[in-house]
């Protein structure tokens, strides 16, 4: 089947199998392995990507559902010139990361985080990014990041 959808803003036609999900669509039919596969099961967020905005796990959803959909993957960020995204100059000034795995699903997690909770406390972030499993960090330089990441976003508005 052929499925129309905006990748990173630019359009984009592919022909899938009914029963491709979106991560694969992604990975294994456009070559962006950024979004990450991690436990199939839509409860790690690894292959967490923005859809019409809103983040939502790409394994867990057919590529059809995507539909006409303006998807956003940890590729689609950055501008052209390289400039990083104000979250992910976070997440790489506070020490967001280790191994780096889960990063590009947790950046995209604390995108929507910020939009839909601009003023979410530190207990708060942990709580609404219950959704990505970070295995190497104890979260403490995460939520940093996520409240630098916002002041960011603000500012660049």
């Amino acid at each position: 089947m052929q499925i129309q959808l905006k990748i990173n803003g630019k359009d984009t036609s592919v022909d899938v199998a009914p029963n491709t999900l979106l991560v694969q669509l992604l990975r294994e039919h456009l070559n962006m392995t950024g979004t990450h596969v991690g436990c199939d099961t839509a409860q790690c967020g690894a292959c967490t990507v923005m859809k019409d905005g809103h983040a939502v796990k790409s394994c867990n959803m057919l590529a059809a559902q995507a539909q006409g959909a303006d998807i956003t993957t940890i590729e689609g960020l950055a501008q052209a010139d390289g400039t990083l995204h104000p979250m992910q100059a976070a997440f790489k000034e506070c020490h967001g990361l280790q191994c780096g795995f889960c990063t590009p699903g947790m950046v995209l997690s604390s995108i929507d985080l910020c939009n839909k909770h601009p003023n979410a406390s530190s207990t708060e972030i942990r709580e609404l990014l219950e959704g990505n499993i970070c295995r190497c960090t104890g979260y403490q330089n995460i939520v940093k990041s996520v409240q630098q990441g916002r002041a960011g976003m603000a500012s660049a508005k």
